[in-house]
């Protein structure tokens, strides 16, 4: 999604600086992770996409295959949406893979990519460095500064929120402070960030947003539980979801539903569903990043399903309580595969879905915490090393692993009645600090682990 997005918002800046007809060729260089993993990530076809102006959220899944092939076959990309020109992606779109960042860059972050522009004459037009910083999130490296990491057309206007905070300790305060639930902070805070329809409140439109997102992962289980095949990339790898959840309907049909961890099944149905939609090139919701997108979806749909005083305003307190611990992890470690590894994927998809439940479940703000805390601490040390680069193995199957974990970590929060002794704060700082200490060869490179020594056939 990074990749595609910065792509994207340098053929719009081509256009709006007025450079886009003089364009004759563009050039796409690679860098660090986003090299050494990109074709099992897909960033060739994301970057292909993002030329012709297409972006993650409206592209048409359907239409993907049918526009990278049509670019593939007739050796043009139509820059922007609307200015043709010739794209080889021998020539144009390299893959450096021995090079960690891209030269004379500001920013030491491993997936790094740097875009450029020609005129006939081979007179450089225009030159941009992105950074994908996780969870679909970008950067650019520009001097003296960092652009902003929001999705282009997405970024937040400048307005004042009434309870910022940057630390766990922060938003427990403010919280206790005011006589708030950490949802209904968060709430508070994103309203005051909304930019709502004439005559709708800014609250009914950030639940709104949430509906909508939820949807949207709802849709995913779905389609991921109805389909079934071979994954693409090579490793052949089965889809399984549908199969496991025909296997748990068939029990419950029987009348065999005795299991008391059976809803824990399901969780691993949801999960993985979502993650071959996402080894697919299906649309999932970032949550916090694509690698780790099942994990909150598959809590989540477990509190709905399972849970039998489930409601709409428990679906939105675990959404809104999950946001605030994302943010947490995002201003104070890392959420990117590539910088700390898989704990700063999986883990933090972990840690929100935990603290999420917690709050679904009516905890207290300190449970919250708590929950989220466990879950991370227990995800420490995780790595990323996913075989042939693909996000299938064992990328698919530790979804499933972290939402049980997710659940697991919220049943003892909430039976809990003392005070813990690890706060969420110090984990969020562990993780990052183990994450700095992680060999590069286990953080997205697939250079080590279980992608160096499983034999691929």
């Amino acid at each position: 999604m990074g990749p595609m997005r910065a792509a994207y918002r340098f053929a719009l800046g081509l256009a709006e600086r007025r450079l886009l007809e003089q364009a004759e060729r563009v050039q796409v260089d690679l860098y660090g992770s986003l090299a050494l993993t990109g074709l099992g990530h897909g960033t060739d076809r994301a970057v292909l996409l993002g030329l012709e102006a297409n972006e993650p959220s409206t592209i048409d899944p359907a239409v993907i295959a049918a526009t990278v092939a049509s670019i593939r076959q007739t050796g043009r990309i139509c820059l922007a949406g609307r200015h043709s020109i010739p794209f080889i992606e021998t020539r144009d779109l390299l893959f450096h893979r021995t090079v960690m960042f891209p030269p004379g860059a500001r920013i030491e972050h491993p997936n790094g990519l740097r875009l450029a522009a020609y005129d006939a004459t081979g007179l450089a037009l225009e030159e941009r460095t992105f950074f994908s910083i996780g969870g679909g999130f970008i950067t650019e490296d520009v001097a003296g500064t960092t652009g902003e990491g929001a999705p282009h057309g997405s970024e937040k206007p400048d307005r004042v929120i009434p309870y910022p905070f940057h630390s766990a300790a922060e938003l427990i305060d403010l919280a206790r402070t005011h006589g708030l639930t950490i949802s209904e902070l968060m709430l508070r805070n994103e309203a005051a960030l909304a930019a709502p329809a004439e005559g709708q409140r800014a609250e009914e439109y950030v639940l709104a947003g949430v509906d909508r997102i939820w949807q949207i992962m709802r849709d995913c289980i779905d389609r991921g539980i109805a389909t079934d095949g071979i994954l693409p990339g090579g490793l052949n790898v089965r889809r399984r979801a549908r199969g496991l959840a025909r296997r748990l309907e068939e029990k419950e049909a029987a009348g065999k539903i005795g299991d008391p961890l059976a809803p824990l099944d399901w969780v691993t149905v949801y999960a993985m569903a979502v993650n071959e939609e996402n080894a697919d090139g299906g649309r999932v919701v970032t949550a916090p990043t694509n690698g780790a997108a099942g994990v909150v979806p598959a809590v989540a749909r477990y509190y709905e399903r399972f849970i039998p005083d489930a409601s709409h305003e428990g679906m939105m307190r675990f959404f809104l309580a999950s946001a605030a611990i994302g943010i947490l992890y995002k201003e104070n470690a890392s959420i990117s595969g590539a910088e700390v590894g898989c704990q700063g994927e999986v883990g933090v998809a972990c840690s929100m879905a935990a603290g999420g439940l917690t709050a679904a479940l009516g905890g207290t703000n300190g449970q919250i915490e708590h929950a989220a805390e466990m879950a991370m601490e227990h995800n420490l040390g995780m790595t990323c090393d996913p075989i042939g680069g693909l996000v299938q193995i064992p990328c698919i199957e530790r979804n499933a692993m972290g939402a049980v974990k997710a659940v697991h970590a919220s049943r003892i929060a909430l039976n809990e009645q003392e005070s813990h002794k690890v706060s969420l704060d110090q984990v969020i700082r562990t993780m990052y600090l183990t994450g700095l200490d992680m060999q590069s060869r286990y953080k997205e490179t697939s250079l080590a682990g279980l992608a160096l020594n499983i034999i691929e056939c």
